[in-house]
């Protein structure tokens, strides 16, 4: 089988009734294991741009959307402008991104065909090929976009503390060499304002580590539910998606404050 891929996958649809077919399409393609589907969400768009979620289903604990990716996604999506363009402003916040795993690119790829009065089809899903997906959501009248699940918050966090990391290790150089005990005692102020930083960008980094394990878990607990109902291929194609979600459930952030 080919690599296995965790994705936020997007239908949009001209009507309701296509929404609803493919909403159910994509479950029946779970079900035959082409795909693992751990949320999915139908969603309308309003005249006035806002969103609203029509039918939902998932498997986590939290027991709503809101607590999910897809939940994620949705917001960012009602947030976007009309247009489908951001035009270079920042759309809801880099921890939104995160949650939804997925770019800014992709948001404006998505808004430029969900317009007012438009439809669509939100799922958080794992697939090794895309085929079976498209063959059927197009036959829906459906246009697909699909992104692999990213790790927006982390990138951006690792190289914001190296940088912290880095004017703090100076400040302290600068401290110890400074001869004038006002000028000395300003510099000392500056540091502990920059690792006061750095710990609060640790304890997030730490909180959204947990949150993701509680996902990775409430996924491994679903898959391994079906696993134990299911024979042949679909079984087979259930545990490559078994292991490689227990290989992403590994903490992604390790960064230590260090001082001299």
């Amino acid at each position: 089988m080919g690599s296995v891929l965790e994705k936020m996958l997007v239908v949009v649809f001209d009507d309701e009734p296509e929404a609803r077919d493919a909403f159910r399409a994509l479950s029946q393609l779970d079900a035959a294991g082409d795909i693992s589907v751990y949320a999915e969400a139908m969603i309308r768009k309003s005249q006035d741009g806002s969103l609203t979620i029509e039918q939902s289903s998932n498997v986590f604990p939290m027991g709503t959307v809101e607590g999910t990716a897809i939940g994620a996604l949705v917001g960012l999506l009602g947030d976007m402008p009309v247009t489908g363009a951001a035009g270079g402003a920042m759309v809801g916040s880099l921890e939104d991104l995160d949650r939804a795993g997925v770019n800014m690119e992709f948001l404006e790829e998505v808004s430029s065909k969900l317009k007012p009065g438009k439809w669509a089809v939100v799922s958080d899903i794992s697939e090794e090929v895309s085929t079976s997906v498209d063959q059927q959501m197009k036959a829906l009248g459906g246009h697909v976009f699909r992104v692999t699940w990213q790790n927006v918050e982390d990138k951006q966090n690792a190289r914001e503390m190296a940088s912290l990391q880095t004017d703090l290790k100076k400040l302290e150089k600068e401290e110890k060499t400074e001869a004038r005990a006002e000028k000395r005692a300003e510099i000392h102020s500056k540091a502990e304002g920059l690792r006061d930083k750095l710990h609060n960008r640790l304890e997030q980094a730490k909180l959204r580590s947990e949150e993701r394990k509680k996902e990775f878990e409430a996924k491994l607990k679903y898959l391994e539910g079906k696993m134990a109902n299911t024979r042949g291929n679909v079984k087979i194609a259930i545990e490559s998606r078994v292991k490689d979600l227990r290989k992403k459930a590994e903490p992604t952030q390790k960064v230590e404050v260090q001082t001299a």
